[in-house]
């Protein structure tokens, strides 16, 4: 029998995985040789990752280094409201073209999901997995490329809003508004439901950052 090998990830997923993870986080400081360390990989395939992580503003310069960028409040404001129409438009698209069998596993991945309530890590992961699959069922490669680049960006994010207090239960409401809305078939309300979703994440993210400024005052 023949065995199957999974694909093996290249630098450039290998370092945008460890910076959406956390492993890595906004200012931290990325060094070829460590990374080609951790990583088993050679220098050559990170010094190009870097190279391509810094062309997508990603990473940033502090010198003669290169660290992880952050977000100021005007790009996060950015951020969101291309996320937002983005997002809506996939909710939207997902009603109209989404087979049964994509429903049902947006049906399945909120049911699974409500076991992760005391896990807000778990949750954030469940959470990227879940809006990837609304992105696919969309079935328009455009939109989805797009917002692929939209949630890179998110990565630079240091937390997620999800680690907020009880906003877990928020979301678990949230997404059930939405999978209703896709299974019914119902655009308006799938765009709706999604925009009122990504704006609710949007408040919790400025809170915590104020939290955040207060804290350092």
């Amino acid at each position: 029998m023949v065995e199957l090998k999974s694909p093996q990830k290249d630098a450039y997923q290998l370092i945008l995985e460890a910076i959406d993870t956390g492993v890595y986080k906004p200012g931290s400081r990325l060094v070829e040789s460590e990374l080609a360390e951790r990583f088993g990989v050679s220098r050559t395939p990170i010094r190009e990752a870097l190279q391509r992580l810094e062309t997508q503003s990603l990473l940033t310069r502090d010198g003669r280094s290169l660290i992880v960028a952050s977000l100021d409040h005007s790009q996060l404001s950015e951020l969101y409201v291309v996320r937002g129409e983005l997002e809506g438009l996939a909710a939207r698209l997902a009603a109209r073209h989404a087979t049964p069998e994509e429903k049902r596993v947006l049906r399945d991945m909120l049911e699974s999901d409500r076991r992760l309530q005391n896990d807000p890590e778990a949750m954030a992961r469940a959470n990227r997995r879940f809006h990837k699959q609304i992105h696919l069922a969309s079935h328009n490669r455009y939109l989805v490329q797009q917002l692929d680049l939209v949630h890179r960006s998110m990565a630079l994010l240091a937390s997620t809003s999800i680690a907020a207090e009880g906003r877990t239960v928020d979301t678990l409401e949230e997404h059930e508004r939405i999978v209703r809305a896709i299974e019914e078939g119902d655009g308006d309300a799938a765009d709706a439901a999604l925009r009122e979703h990504i704006s609710q994440a949007f408040v919790i993210r400025l809170r915590l950052d104020a939290e955040a400024e207060d804290g350092h005052i």
